[in-house]
């Protein structure tokens, strides 16, 4: 990897971080990903998978020699770290990407609930650090609704609260290939990038679209969002995030997810739509 020249991925290992490796990989370019256990990374070849913490800000330091431009996903619900973190990346590298959330509110003096907050005060640390910088201020992932795939395969139900919420879900590949482009193209350098899948779906909708693009039965069962509070309280969630994540999708239901087209401003081609990532996740809900 020649001075200067390579891309670090830090979350490499991640739904997004995976597909910008993969991307950046067939494209030829040099790319680092870091990963606290690149044994089990499961990354293409062609990539230089080192080991590395955010936890141990000390641990990013090889990894980041020679690296020219960052993709940054951060794992914490704070950002009390996120100093050392970028004081270290502003050290080496001229340009940072950060996968953001759509839900940050550039006129809040107080983010309204936590995981907005913490993203708020990355962008706001890697603002300061004096690099470029691009957010990707995404919206729904469609991944997130690989919770479902257990019982769909087992039972062909979707358990969850809200019939009529409406998301505007995003395939994962699309964040990467926006991602991509703003790691290695001109003309991102403090842009904050809204991405949102192609139409906004509700969740009975996105219901039918497994059952529809797979040709299978599953249907839809309504549940008290008491108690799926008290699933993921009991899964170790903090209150004040539960809240936050049942909150936003109790509002999508009387004022839909917006829709953007910045994925096909960026990249040429139109965001793939919720059927698409069924599809390419076929296997997860059979």
């Amino acid at each position: 990897m020649s001075p200067q020249t390579g891309i670090l991925v830090i979350g490499a290992t991640g739904n997004v971080g995976r597909n910008v490796v993969a991307e950046l990989v067939e494209q030829g370019t040099p790319v680092r990903a870091l990963t606290r256990r690149p044994g089990r990374s499961g990354l293409p070849p062609g990539a230089d998978v080192v080991q590395g913490d955010l936890t141990d800000p000390a641990s990013l330091k090889a990894a980041l020699d020679g690296i020219g431009a960052v993709f940054l996903v951060w794992p914490f619900l704070t950002a009390d770290d996120a100093p050392d973190v970028l004081g270290l990346i502003a050290e080496h590298a001229r340009r940072v990407v950060y996968l953001s959330s759509s839900g940050v509110d550039d006129d809040a003096e107080r983010q309204a609930d936590p995981i907005n907050r913490f993203h708020a005060d990355v962008e706001r640390t890697i603002r300061a650090s004096g690099v470029e910088w691009t957010f990707l201020r995404a919206g729904g992932f469609a991944t997130n609704n690989l919770e479902w795939a257990q019982t769909v395969r087992t039972e062909r139900v979707v358990r969850a609260p809200f019939p009529n919420a409406a998301r505007s879900l995003i395939h994962e590949r699309d964040i990467a290939a926006v991602g991509v482009r703003a790691l290695t193209e001109d003309g991102h350098v403090g842009a904050v990038h809204i991405l949102t899948g192609p139409a906004s779906l509700t969740l009975v909708e996105q219901v039918d679209t497994i059952a529809s693009a797979l040709d299978l039965p599953v249907r839809y069962e309504e549940v008290p969002p008491g108690q799926v509070r008290e699933q993921m309280l009991g899964a170790g969630w903090p209150a004040e995030v539960v809240d936050g994540i049942l909150g936003h999708h109790d509002s999508t239901q009387n004022t839909p997810d917006p829709v953007t087209t910045t994925v096909e401003d960026v990249t040429g081609a139109p965001a793939r739509t919720f059927r698409q990532w069924v599809l390419d996740h076929a296997d997860d809900f059979r």
